[in-house]
């Protein structure tokens, strides 16, 4: 379950052999949401986390998109390996 940033206590990451649509689990302590990333950045589902971490979870993953996407296929192209 690789971490793909960790910022304001948040914490991006994907699992291995994950599905598509690319997409990236958050978490802040006990509370976790799913963003979709491509084909656009959009909540999937949230559970618990407070509504300003989860709008500061979605600008990020806006932000941090292109990082996000290379390091999904980087990651999934090793398990192939």
């Amino acid at each position: 379950m690789p971490t793909i940033f960790e910022i304001f206590g948040l914490r991006f990451f994907f699992f291995a052999n994950e599905h598509e649509p690319i997409h990236v689990h958050v978490v802040k302590g006990d509370d976790s949401a799913k963003i979709a990333i491509n084909p656009k950045v959009e909540l999937v589902f949230n559970h618990g986390l407070k509504a300003k971490d989860l709008k500061r979870a979605l600008q990020l993953a806006e932000m941090y998109k292109d990082d996000i996407i290379e390091k999904w296929y980087y990651y999934q192209n090793q398990l192939k390996k």
